[in-house]
């Protein structure tokens, strides 16, 4: 017992020294946290969502949900196969045109109106601190930030580390001219060395003009933290106003403010939403395949883009279901939908189906 017990203690200090280290980020204090408390849905605190969100489903428990991700028989949700990749050089794009470029789960590059714009890029092989869990699936081509050119707007939707990964952003920062996301996120930016002037902080429901962009941060139903502690940031989902208009959804669970964002920007050209490591038992904060179509709608986009897929396993669905609903939902519902692979360049001026790629994958 005494052993058991050193062992306990020696793992507890080893994990409190461990999150010492930069890549946990910093709490916001000073004028920063002022303005934080100053917000209505910040109290005790911590940040809540606007509609009640319960963090795991009626009829479920902490328990239950371990067991199932811990114990239970998963069903491929590593594939066997490679994902394919394409490889293309994004230096030398010509700027003039506007386009979109998937790097697997929710990292992603748009380039609309002369500008460079990257959203949640996560280039490290894993989506948590301990680099022992949640490896990314083993893909033709890795895509890193060498791959990437100079950046003028990078969009970060909330600091999980499977869309604030640390190691990336290290490398990004002389990359980078400008940097939105939402309250509290900054202080965790500033503590890796990006300066202050560099960063614009939102809340739901305001704006900014960057690069002749207008800027929204809207409404997200989800929750943030590098740590135990929750909600000590804000999350949130952003509308980009140039020549198109895109949603850039972050991660959500399903609810009302999809309508609401419609009508107040809508209709968009592309709504870019998470569709993957879903689970009925948090469906609350991650929509299910059927429910980002009914967004979709909501939001009266012409398209959708769906990504959160392919890249972690971070729920107990196979791999390639994600894809596999979201696509027989949206021809159902008669919804216009792009799937490229990952790395494949996308025109945001034409529309086209894109094949099937994950069909015939392990």
């Amino acid at each position: 017992m005494q052993v058991i017990l050193a062992l306990i203690v020696l793992f507890v200090l080893a994990t409190l020294l461990y999150m010492q280290h930069d890549r946990f980020g910093k709490n916001a204090s000073g004028s920063r946290l002022a303005l934080m408390q100053s917000k209505p849905n910040y109290k005790e605190g911590a940040f809540d969502n606007l509609e009640h969100t319960p963090a795991l489903a009626e009829g479920t428990s902490y328990s239950k949900m371990l067991r199932e991700f811990f114990f239970a028989k998963k069903v491929r949700n590593i594939p066997k196969d490679l994902i394919p990749v394409e490889k293309n050089d994004l230096h030398h794009l010509p700027i003039d045109s506007n386009l979109y470029v998937w790097f697997g789960h929710s990292s992603y590059y748009i380039q609309l109106d002369g500008k460079k714009i990257l959203v949640d890029p996560v280039f490290s092989k894993y989506a948590t601190p301990v680099r022992v869990s949640v490896r990314a699936f083993e893909s033709e081509y890795n895509y890193q930030v060498d791959d990437l050119p100079e950046i003028d707007i990078l969009f970060i939707t909330h600091d999980h580390w499977d869309h604030l990964d640390y190691n990336t952003f290290m490398k990004l920062k002389d990359k980078v001219k400008h940097i939105v996301t939402g309250l509290g996120v900054g202080a965790h930016l500033e503590k890796w060395g990006y300066p202050a002037g560099q960063i614009t902080e939102l809340y739901w429901g305001e704006h900014a003009e960057i690069d002749g962009f207008q800027i929204h941060s809207t409404t997200a139903r989800h929750f943030s933290g590098r740590t135990f502690k929750r909600n000590t940031t804000l999350w949130s989902s952003f509308v980009l106003k140039g020549s198109k208009r895109i949603f850039i959804g972050g991660d959500s669970g399903y609810g009302k403010h999809f309508k609401e964002i419609g009508n107040a920007h809508g209709p968009f050209d592309f709504a870019i939403l998470e569709n993957g490591q879903y689970n009925a038992m948090w469906k609350y904060i991650h929509m299910m395949p059927e429910e980002v179509i009914t967004a979709t709608q909501d939001l009266q986009a012409h398209y959708l883009i769906p990504v959160h897929s392919a890249k972690f396993p971070l729920a107990n669905h196979a791999w390639d279901e994600p894809l596999k609903r979201v696509t027989e939902a949206a021809t159902a519902q008669h919804i216009a939908i792009l799937t490229p692979k990952i790395g494949q360049i996308v025109s945001l001026e034409q529309y086209k189906s894109y094949p099937h790629w994950w069909e015939g994958l392990e």
